[in-house]
Parts: structure tokens; C-alpha cells; sequence
């Protein structure tokens, strides 16, 4: 009955846009650990974000980070976050959260955005 007795966005199957400062995250990391970390802190970010601690990252997204090299990880990325039902009888967790790439000419003025539901749902 109080404030806090819901979980917290658990039940809601949502989508949203964020874009992710990996440039401060990657800060004194070294050169040939730099993409594999990226990786690590955007799942951390979905987790964070999604609440739901199984996170995929999808195939684009692993190559918008890789493409320019280990070291040289791109400063910004935009990044659409998809909490999903999760179709396994036997999986932990009843959600997990998709991380898929999305191209942007320029980062400047984005804000978070929720995006309406597109009807890719299985």
C-alpha cells in the first residue's frame, strides 16, 4: 500500500534512447583494454537503467564499438534499451534488456528519449 511496496519498473515492458559518455568511463584505461571495457560499462549502464541484470548486447552494437579498434573506442554512443519478456521457461530472471546501436549525426541537445513501442515484439 505505501510508496515503495510496487517494484520499481519491473512489470512494464519499455523502451528508451540514452546516450552514454564512454569517454569518462574509459578515463586511464589501458589502450588494449579500452573496447573490451566499453562493453562492460554499457552493460553495466542497462543494468543500472533497466533494473534487470540479464543484459544482450546486439551484434551493431559490438561493431559500432570495435569498429575504429581496441584503443580507440568512439567518445559517445547512442544506445536504444529494450526491456523485453523473457521466452525461457527456466531463465532467473522473467526480463531482460536489449542494448541495440542507433546512429546519430551529432550528440548534441539529445535527451533521453522513451520510444513507443514498434511492434517487434516475438
Amino acid at each position: 500500500m505505501g510508496k515503495g511496496d510496487k517494484k520499481r519498473g519491473q512489470s512494464d515492458l519499455v523502451t528508451r534512447e540514452y546516450t552514454i559518455h564512454l569517454h569518462k568511463l574509459l578515463h586511464g584505461q589501458t589502450f588494449k583494454k579500452r573496447a573490451p571495457r566499453a562493453i562492460r560499462e554499457v552493460k553495466k549502464f542497462a543494468t543500472k537503467a533497466m533494473f534487470t541484470k540479464d543484459v544482450r548486447v546486439d551484434t551493431k552494437l559490438n561493431k559500432a564499438l570495435w569498429a575504429t579498434g581496441v584503443r580507440n573506442v568512439p567518445k559517445r554512443i547512442r544506445v536504444r534499451l529494450s526491456r523485453k519478456r523473457n521466452d525461457d521457461e527456466e531463465a532467473e530472471e522473467k526480463l531482460y534488456t536489449l542494448v541495440e546501436h542507433v546512429p546519430v549525426a551529432s550528440f548534441k541537445e539529445l535527451e533521453t528519449k522513451v520510444v513507443e513501442d514498434m511492434g517487434d515484439d516475438e
